[in-house]
C-alpha cells in the first residue's frame, strides 16, 4: 500500500521574501559602509569636475577679481588715496568669509539642476544612505572652497598683505572660513531642494547675499556705518567671521568673535541639516 505525501504551501503572506537587489534600509548601513559610500560620491563629482573644467572658473577668478576690484575700487575712500596697501591687511581676510558664502550660493543651484536631470532620483534608488549623497557634494565644496583661499591669500600677498599672526593662526582662519562656509551649504542645498527652478535659487540666494555681505564688516568698519546698521553688522555672522579671520591673521585680539562664528556655524548645521536630509528623501 503506497503513500502520498502532501507538502503544505508555505504562508507567503505572514512571511514575504525580500525581492531580489532590494537596497537595505539606510538605518542599517554602518557607519563603515557610510563613509565608503561618501568616498565614492565624492570620487564621481570630482571627476565630473574634471570633465567639465568651465565649472572651476568661479573658484579659480572670483578671488581675484573680487580683490583687485575692492582693493583699486574702494582703497582709496576707505584707507586714503596712494594707501591702498593698508587696506588689503583688512579686506582680505573678510573676503575669506564671502568666499565661503559665494560657493556655498553654488551647491544650492547644483542640486536643483541635478535633480531636473534625474540624477537624485538614480542615487536615491540605489543601496546607500541618502545623507551621503548630500555629504559628498558638501566634501567637494569645501575642496573648492580651499582653493578659493589659498587664491585669495596668493593675490594678498602680492598686493601687500602680511601676516603679523602665527602661521598656525593663518591656518585656524582658514579653517573657521571653511566651517563656516560648509554650514552655509546647508541652507542652499535646502532651498536648491525647495525651489522649482535654479535660477529662483540663484535669486532667492542674492536676495540673503547681498544684505548679509554688505552689511557686515567685511569692506569697512561699522564705525564709520550709522547707528542701525551698526546694530545689524554686530549680529551679523559674517561680521563675526570676519573679525575673527582678521584679528588672527594680523596678530590682534579676537575676542569673542571665534567663539560666536563657531556657535553659528553648529547652530545653522544643526537646524538646516536635517531639514535638508528630510526634504531629499520626500522631494519628488
Amino acid at each position: 500500500m503506497s503513500t502520498v505525501t502532501t507538502t503544505k504551501p508555505a504562508d507567503t503572506a505572514a512571511s514575504p521574501a525580500a525581492p531580489a537587489g532590494a537596497p537595505p534600509a539606510e538605518g542599517r548601513i554602518g557607519l563603515r559602509a557610510n563613509l565608503r559610500h561618501i568616498g565614492a560620491l565624492v570620487r564621481r563629482n570630482a571627476l565630473q569636475i574634471k570633465q567639465d573644467p568651465e565649472s572651476m572658473f568661479d573658484v579659480l577668478f572670483m578671488p581675484i577679481i573680487f580683490t583687485l576690484l575692492f582693493v583699486f575700487v574702494f582703497g582709496g575712500a576707505v584707507s586714503g588715496k596712494g594707501n591702498q596697501g593698508a587696506y588689503v591687511s583688512y579686506l582680505v581676510p573678510g573676503l575669506m568669509a564671502m568666499m565661503g558664502m559665494n560657493i556655498a550660493m553654488a551647491v544650492g543651484t547644483g542640486v536643483n539642476d541635478d535633480f531636473k536631470k534625474g540624477v537624485m532620483d538614480r542615487f536615491r534608488s540605489m543601496p546607500i544612505a541618502r545623507s551621503s549623497v548630500l555629504l559628498a557634494k558638501i566634501v567637494v565644496e569645501i575642496g573648492r572652497m580651499l582653493i578659493a583661499i589659498t587664491i585669495l591669500l596668493c593675490v594678498g600677498f602680492i598686493l601687500g598683505l602680511s601676516i603679523d599672526g602665527s602661521i598656525l593662526d593663518l591656518f585656524f582662519a582658514v579653517g573657521l572660513s571653511v566651517v563656516f562656509g560648509a554650514s552655509l551649504m546647508w541652507i542652499f542645498i535646502l532651498l536648491g531642494l525647495t525651489m522649482k527652478t535654479a535660477q529662483a535659487v540663484q535669486g532667492m540666494a542674492m536676495l540673503v547675499l547681498m544684505p548679509l555681505q554688505f552689511g557686515s564688516s567685511i569692506f569697512a568698519k561699522p564705525a564709520t556705518m550709522p547707528g542701525w546698521l551698526q546694530s545689524f553688522t554686530d549680529y551679523n555672522p559674517l561680521s563675526n567671521l570676519a573679525d575673527a579671520a582678521r584679528a588672527l591673521i594680523n596678530g590682534t585680539p579676537v575676542g569673542d568673535s571665534v567663539w560666536m562664528t563657531l556657535a553659528w556655524s553648529f547652530a545653522i548645521t544643526a537646524v538646516t541639516m536635517p531639514l535638508a536630509v528630510r526634504k531629499f528623501r520626500q522631494k519628488t
